[in-house]
């Protein structure tokens, strides 16, 4: 769900495109749920997820990128510059189930 990497950390996401509402659902299995409102046509569903996880993690859009996944509902996301901690602390708040 979690690796910690030299530039910060990696998150393991299950995308739910085409949504009625962008959001953080909880846990999906090793993976972190969201939905997205975007359609999953020509990056926009990406481009959601990623500002959605800035968003939420506090961090600027450009400190969030995608590493996998990019036609996939799996994806992995790389967020430079946080601690793992401040990401688990996030998810005690926020990522339930």
């Amino acid at each position: 769900m979690i690796t910690e990497v030299a530039d910060g950390v990696i998150l393991d996401l299950r995308v739910q495109p085409g949504a009625a509402r962008t959001a953080v659902c909880g846990r999906y299995g090793d993976a972190i749920k969201v939905k997205v409102s975007a359609p999953p046509l020509d990056g926009r569903a990406n481009d959601a997820v990623l500002r959605l996880v800035a968003d939420e993690l506090g961090v600027r859009p450009s400190e969030v990128s995608l590493v996998s996944g990019a036609s996939s509902r799996s994806k992995r996301v790389l967020v430079s510059n946080i601690t793992v901690e401040r990401v688990y602390d996030w998810m005690r708040e926020r990522v339930t189930n």
